[in-house]
């Protein structure tokens, strides 16, 4: 039976059955379409049975494929959550510490999950990695934070874990005085993955400015 013309929609339902008639395995070939049709209401033989299959199979496809990108969205907060508690305490070792250099360099790494955590400043400062003029700028171009997947300049950032050097962050230390910078290091990717925390390091930056100004 020809299928009739919907009102307004521009669609001849008898063109549409022409079309399937004379191509009988374009639906095979398109099997997301079927997540989007009514299946039928009572099953009369093999072939319509395995359009009810084929229903089926797509609209689980889909289902699957939502629920794993829910998953990946869990995963990526339960991720950025660890960082934001871990810079939480790293913030408040900082703030117990009577000496900051010390305390970054010492006990952050291990807080923080890294293998090495350096303050970098342009000028002479006892404790900190001494950066030519215009470093500070020439790398971060402006930005708080910066990831990245290829460590460069690593023996002047990182000292003697350059060898370690894999994936580093780079955040700023704002504020008056010569410019700065937090280099930290990890040979983990996972460790420093740019979904995960990047205002939380914005902030340990600050917190670490803050401290050095009172030192």
């Amino acid at each position: 039976m020809p299928l009739a013309r919907h009102q307004g929609d521009g669609v001849d339902g008898a063109e549409v059955e022409a079309f399937l008639r004379a191509n009988p395995g374009w639906l095979a070939e398109n099997p997301d379409l079927y997540r989007i049709l009514a299946p039928p209401v009572r099953v009369h033989g093999e072939r319509m049975a395995d359009h009810m299959a084929a229903m089926l199979r797509a609209q689980r496809a889909y289902a699957a494929a939502m629920a794993a990108s829910a998953q990946d969205v869990l995963a990526a907060g339960r991720a950025a959550a660890g960082v934001t508690l871990r810079v939480q305490q790293a913030v408040l070792a900082l703030l117990r510490s009577s000496d900051p250099l010390d305390c970054v360099s010492g006990e952050m790494p291990g807080i923080l999950g890294l293998d090495a955590v350096h303050v970098c400043i342009e000028a002479l400062w006892p404790g900190a990695r001494a950066l030519p003029e215009g470093t500070v700028a020439r790398l971060l171009a402006g930005r708080q934070v910066l990831f990245r997947d290829h460590a460069t300049e690593a023996r002047r950032l990182h000292a003697e874990a350059a060898g370690l050097a894999g994936h580093d962050v780079l955040v700023a230390l704002p504020g008056a005085g010569p410019p700065g910078l937090l280099a930290l290091l990890a040979r983990d990717s996972q460790a420093l993955d740019p979904s995960q925390g990047s205002a939380a390091l914005a902030f340990l930056g600050q917190a670490v400015a803050v401290a050095l100004r009172r030192t």
